[in-house]
């Protein structure tokens, strides 16, 4: 007789993923432009054994070239629907050269209304005004 093991054991199945809100000394913020959904926010999925913290710096660096010291966590979107957690941080550049990657088209800093206006995709603008606005911390967001 076979026993059924699928039931002792079913991992997860969410998505956690960390983002920056990068602002550098001139009130610019740092965007790259995607391949799939146009400008957004560095990020990307936290690696088995990884802090958000350090999975959010590491994205950044990847996909901008752009060292960061996180500042402070600032809150997540939770899509509830497929199971993804977004943890948001802000931070600030330390080093590095901007430079994009597999995952960015174009890098760049850009004035606080020129970005949000270029970030047209899902609820990323939404996420990036309430890491703006330091009274909504921590924030929770689920849709």
């Amino acid at each position: 007789m076979v026993q059924n093991t699928s039931n002792i054991y079913n991992p997860p199945k969410h998505i956690v993923s960390a983002a920056t809100i990068v602002l550098n000394e001139e009130n610019e913020l740092l965007l790259i432009k995607g391949p799939w959904r146009g400008w957004e926010m560095p990020g990307g999925q936290v690696e088995e054994g990884e802090s958000l913290k350090d999975a959010a710096i590491r994205e950044t660096k990847e996909e901008t070239g752009i060292d960061v010291e996180i500042l402070k966590f600032c809150g997540i979107f939770q899509n509830v629907s497929k199971s993804i957690c977004n943890t948001l941080f802000l931070a600030k550049p330390i080093g590095g050269e901007l430079t994009t990657s597999s995952e960015s088209l174009e890098v760049g800093f850009f004035p606080i209304e020129q970005a949000l206006e270029m970030v047209t995709t899902l609820n990323f603008r939404q996420r990036i005004e309430y890491c703006l606005d330091e009274s909504s911390h921590p924030f929770y967001i689920d849709f």
